[in-house]
């Protein structure tokens, strides 16, 4: 089978996955506890009104009968799949659900970004560093902390670390604030990602974003320092590696060329699902802290009874999930050719 033609397959198959999900999703949300249009007029309990309210959302038709479910779910899933997504019923009510996903992605995007930065540039040199020096201070030292940081809830860590930022705050009466960044006695405030192309703005994004971006990837620093620790010890002692320090190869040239490439096979999944952490942790943290991105957008439109956005933004997480998936399947056939396709 060409890499091509196993492509080709995965996507097909990725196909009634994403149906399955978008059709569980629709039963959760539909037919949850959760009243849309009592939702949406709130104390208004005019008859008519929420009459109007429910035609407008198509429970009922114009004649006042109800719809039946299988007629909205169609409707559901057809507008999903031509990427119709419609306005919002609750959250910011008539605001195009496109609109809104787009204004929050780059907020979720940028969290995103710093965690799995945070987390690659120091679970993984700290594996390999404990497992190039095993049964060392060193290797305990950094196998303890990896287990320390997977062990502790992303909940958990970011109310402890946001009560700490507040704390230090009140301590230094004021002049410590995480929230703003003193440049020669001028306050910069918050800046809008747009403005990242000065680097004043940029130094405070950076450093706003550091403390959810470490709570968001602690869970897979963990996780890839424990599994690059064991997969450095299983590669040094394999046949390969003695072979070529049996030819004479100097040990940089094994460790940089053998020993990493190797180990990084079984970290490929490790890495890949921090984008599942991600899309699942983000929920909380940025709910925690403030951050007004889609994380917080779902828990706003779940709570609220707000089918139209809840059900687009899980219908993009779902697609995001099924492309790392088969975006980890190539990653597996460039780092170890010997791979195949059946």
């Amino acid at each position: 089978m060409s890499r091509w033609s196993y492509f080709a397959r995965r996507l097909v198959l990725a196909i009634p996955v994403l149906l399955f999900s978008m059709s569980l999703t629709f039963i959760i949300l539909r037919m949850g506890p959760l009243d849309p249009v009592s939702a949406i007029v709130g104390t208004n309990n005019d008859p008519g009104y929420r009459r109007a309210v429910a035609r407008s959302i198509g429970i009922i038709d114009a004649q006042g009968n109800p719809i039946p479910l299988w007629r909205q779910y169609v409707a559901f899933m057809t507008d999903l799949l031509t990427f119709d997504l419609g306005q919002a019923w609750v959250v910011n009510r008539g605001s195009d659900v496109t609109e809104l996903i787009a204004t929050r992605a780059p907020r979720t995007i940028w969290l995103g970004f710093w965690s799995v930065l945070v987390a690659l540039l120091v679970g993984i040199p700290l594996g390999f560093y404990a497992g190039l020096r095993p049964n060392t201070l060193s290797d305990y030292s950094a196998s303890f902390g990896g287990i320390v940081w997977r062990a502790m809830p992303n909940f958990w860590l970011a109310i402890i670390i946001s009560s700490f930022l507040v704390a230090s705050n009140q301590l230094t009466g004021g002049a410590f604030n995480w929230s703003t960044w003193i440049v020669d006695t001028k306050v910069i405030t918050a800046p809008p990602l747009e403005d990242l192309t000065d680097p004043e703005n940029l130094a405070v994004a950076i450093k706003q974003i550091l403390p959810p971006a470490l709570v968001l990837g602690s869970s897979s620093m963990g996780n890839e320092m424990r599994v690059g620790r064991t997969a450095v010890l299983e590669t040094v002692n394999s046949n390969y590696v003695e072979t070529a320090r049996a030819k004479g190869v100097p040990e940089r040239i094994i460790v940089w060329k053998h020993i990493f490439r190797n180990a990084l096979i079984p970290l490929v999944p490790i890495i890949t699902a921090e984008a599942f952490i991600l899309i699942g942790g983000s929920v909380i943290v940025e709910e925690i802290f403030a951050i007004n991105g889609l994380g917080k957008l779902f828990i706003d439109a779940a709570f609220q009874g707000d089918l139209p956005l809840a059900g687009s933004l899980i219908y993009v997480f779902v697609l995001l999930t099924l492309i790392i998936n088969i975006l980890q399947d190539f990653l597996y056939t460039l780092i170890d050719p010997r791979i195949g396709y059946d």
